[in-house]
C-alpha cells in the first residue's frame, strides 16, 4: 500500500501562532484543545505520524483537523455538537 502525502497546515501568522498557544493553555473544551494542539503540531512541522503518535488519535483525525483549518481557519477548532 502506497503511503499517503504527508499534510502540513498552512503557514502561519505570528498572531496566529500566539493565538493558537494560548488557547491550547486556556481551552476548557478538550476537543477545541486538541484540535488546537494538533494544528500548532502542524505548524512545527510534525507529521502526521507524530501527531498520531503523540496524542493517540487517528491519522485520519489529525488529517481531518489540519484540512479544516486550512479551509475555515479559527471556527474549524470548535466543535460542532449535534443532537442524536
Amino acid at each position: 500500500m502506497a503511503r499517503r502525502p504527508e499534510v502540513f497546515v498552512r503557514p502561519l501568522s505570528m498572531e496566529d501562532g500566539r493565538k493558537l498557544a494560548r488557547i491550547s493553555r486556556t481551552a476548557k473544551n478538550p476537543v477545541k484543545l486538541r484540535r488546537a494542539i494538533v494544528v500548532l503540531m502542524s505548524s512545527q512541522g510534525q507529521t502526521v505520524r507524530d501527531i498520531t503518535s503523540l496524542m493517540q488519535v487517528s491519522a485520519d483525525y489529525v488529517r481531518d483537523v489540519i484540512h479544516a483549518f486550512n479551509e475555515r481557519g479559527f471556527d474549524a477548532l470548535d466543535p460542532k455538537w449535534s443532537g442524536g
